[in-house]
């Protein structure tokens, strides 16, 4: 397999978004190496786009990485408990990154297991389709963190990405899920019929229950 050049994500997002499928992701974090095929992305693009982190006023601390180079790792921690790993797209200076939503994990099973276990309060064993279905699953299963977030994705450091090894198949697309805003644009794609693809509700979020007392859940 060869690693994606710098050149590969320097383009459209829409594009990168939809070429990732099949693409290989490794992982050394914590010197455990696992890996995992990607099955299901979401574009985010620049300012006019109400879902992305870019549609601010201008460069902010926390969007800074998707505006530079193209080929790094955009990671942020979201819903106070999980990190989302992003791809960081288009030339530099124009904001654009593509989320990884799922990953068909394929080395490393038994290290994703141990990461993804701990904090979880059910006792029920996972599933090895259940270990990277979701975004903030999957940067669990990687063993990432902010620390990772501007890192490139050529091996140098925590992560590598290889070109798919075969055709990925069909291709489907459908509104983004769990946001507010911006949720209905047709920017996520995923491999039909893969049982590893997140199993997530689409449209909007979903507002918090309120109990009695006034908490939430």
């Amino acid at each position: 397999m060869r690693p994606l050049t710098q050149d590969f994500y320097a383009r459209d997002t829409v594009t990168v978004a939809r070429e990732l499928l099949g693409a290989i992701v490794v992982s050394r974090a914590g010197g455990e190496t696992v890996s995992g095929r990607i099955v299901e992305t979401e574009a985010y693009l620049g300012s006019d786009d109400p879902g992305s982190h870019a549609a601010t006023r201008g460069i902010t601390k926390r969007n800074a990485v998707m505006y530079g180079s193209a080929g790094r790792a955009y990671v942020y921690f979201t819903y106070g408990n999980h990190h989302m790993l992003n791809f960081v797209t288009e030339p530099e200076g124009i904001a654009g990154a593509v989320l990884i939503r799922a990953l068909e994990p394929l080395s490393g099973v038994d290290v994703m297991m141990r990461r993804r276990a701990a904090g979880r309060r059910s006792a029920r064993p996972l599933a090895t389709r259940e270990l990277a279905d979701g975004p903030g699953k999957l940067a669990a299963a990687l063993g990432l963190t902010l620390a990772d977030s501007g890192t490139p994705l050529d091996g140098s450091a925590t992560l590598c990405v290889f070109e798919p090894m075969s055709s990925a198949g069909a291709v489907s697309t459908s509104g983004r899920i769990g946001l507010s805003q911006g949720h209905e644009l047709e920017l996520r794609f995923y491999l039909e019929g893969d049982p590893h693809v997140s199993a997530a509700r689409l449209g909007p979020r979903a507002l918090p229950r309120i109990r009695k007392g006034g908490r939430t859940k």
